[in-house]
């Protein structure tokens, strides 16, 4: 060894270095598959495996409370924002009900094609609404009704429909077709195209001198029956074509009640609503509005639903750290003698570490991936069948609705991973702290 070089020399004990720590490597990972995996009914096999039990069910149930809670509310969200449009513009009017009618605005084409460059706007469609009673032999009924033209775009709405087609417009007069709910349909016992008289009350005798009040009468047939789920639109709402709304309110044929403008992403709403009534020419009395302005206690009761989802991961989190920082030390204890043994033998505190981060990464792995495969199989049977139910006066749906963002998935799996490994440092210092003649006598 003094005749070999200086450099020789330091890579032979390095290559001794090395596969001494693979002989411990190989020990421990030995050593703690025995434990976790051995056919005997031994307590620590117990132990790890309910605790990769108590793992699955923690990330199970985040997972399917965030893929319930976006449902939830993208569901609600889109069943707003199909039925008024992300954001409204109309005439500007103080502390407005979205039960009132509009005051009338003139059609601006121009601004129109111009709100139509900006790449979010996805369409804008012109709008008005008018009051009116709903009456048969037997019942009545009081409808705020919305009127759109021939350029609304139905797609928005065909997912409301649970039967009949949407109104039918043509162009020399108004369409005398009407589409109501189901609450509607089932408070006057109508069907799908039964024809219905509808009352409403317009300001003036005529068109000359609009003055003094009188009710229009006219019958209409039902083209369609929708049900959006939520009560304040199902109980309040019917569809006709806006030419009706003109002709009852004296208005011009270029007077709408506003447009409602649908965008690409619903996200981009609260800059879209600046950026819109800053666009050249937008009239000084005009104003646009949100979905989320015009219905806030929807908005609102969504957002409360954020601080229950996170109560929740919060105590799953918990439960999963109170499980496996339990299930360690539990672990420790119970291999104490074995512990004062592989000491005595000359294993350091390191390689004795290692054989609890085997079990660690044992119990966290299986159960991350159990967990994320259960609750997947779980919310893919919820989307093709539907066999959770909900009181939908309630919730705005009938079925809990479901919508998986795997980036979610992804980090629930890495923060359980990232955390469990943490909480290694618990039996690290338990285990540097055993001495090795006490722990062969201990009992």
């Amino acid at each position: 060894m003094k005749n070999c070089p200086k450099k020789q020399i330091n890579l032979f004990y390095r290559l001794i270095f090395e596969e001494d720590k693979l002989i411990n490597l190989k020990v421990a990972g030995f050593i703690a598959n025995r434990i976790a995996f051995n056919q005997q009914k031994s307590f620590s096999r117990f132990i790890i495996r309910l605790s990769i039990v108590a793992t699955v069910i923690s990330v199970a149930v985040m997972i399917i409370t965030l893929s319930f809670a976006n449902g939830f509310q993208a569901t609600v969200s889109q069943k707003v924002f199909s039925f008024l449009g992300h954001i409204r513009v109309q005439e500007k009017q103080v502390d407005r009900s979205i039960l009132a009618e509009e005051t009338p605005i003139i059609q601006n084409d121009s601004l129109v094609t111009l709100m139509k460059k900006d790449s979010r706007v996805k369409a804008i469609h012109p709008f008005a609404t008018k009051y009116a009673i709903l009456k048969t032999k037997d019942e009545i009924e009081g409808v705020l009704v919305k009127g759109v033209d021939s350029s609304y775009d139905w797609a928005n709405f065909n997912s409301f429909i649970k039967q009949g087609k949407p109104v039918r417009f043509n162009d020399s007069t108004y369409s005398r077709e009407i589409m109501i709910s189901a609450y509607t349909a089932e408070q006057l016992q109508l069907q799908l195209n039964d024809k219905i008289n509808i009352y409403f009350i317009r300001p003036g005798g005529s068109e000359e001198d609009g003055s003094g009040v009188n009710i229009r009468a006219d019958k209409l047939t039902i083209s369609a029956i929708y049900k959006t789920g939520i009560e304040e639109y199902d109980k309040t709402f019917a569809i006709a074509d806006i030419k009706l709304i003109r002709r009852l309110n004296f208005w011009k044929q270029n007077e709408i009640g506003g447009y409602e403008i649908f965008l690409d992403d619903y996200r981009q709403i609260n800059k879209a609503v600046i950026d819109l009534y800053e666009t050249d020419g937008f009239p000084p009395t005009w104003d646009t509005q949100s979905a989320r302005d015009i219905s806030p206690n929807i908005f609102d009761w969504l957002n409360m639903q954020d601080l229950t989802r996170n109560v929740l991961i919060g105590i799953m989190i918990f439960v999963a750290v109170i499980n496996l920082i339990t299930c360690l030390i539990i672990l420790v204890l119970e291999r104490i003698k074995m512990i004062g043994i592989l000491k005595s033998l000359g294993a350091s505190d390191w390689t004795v570490q290692k054989i609890f981060l085997r079990h660690s990464l044992i119990i966290t792995i299986t159960g991350i991936i159990i967990g994320t495969v259960f609750a997947l199989g779980f919310l893919y049977l919820q989307q093709q069948t539907g066999f959770i139910k909900l009181k939908e006066e309630a919730y705005y749906m009938s079925e809990a609705a479901v919508k998986i963002v795997w980036w979610q998935v992804g980090l629930i799996g890495v923060i359980t991973l990232v955390v469990c490994l943490l909480i290694l440092l618990i039996p690290s210092i338990l285990v540097r702290k055993v001495q090795p003649v006490k722990a062969i006598h201990f009992r």
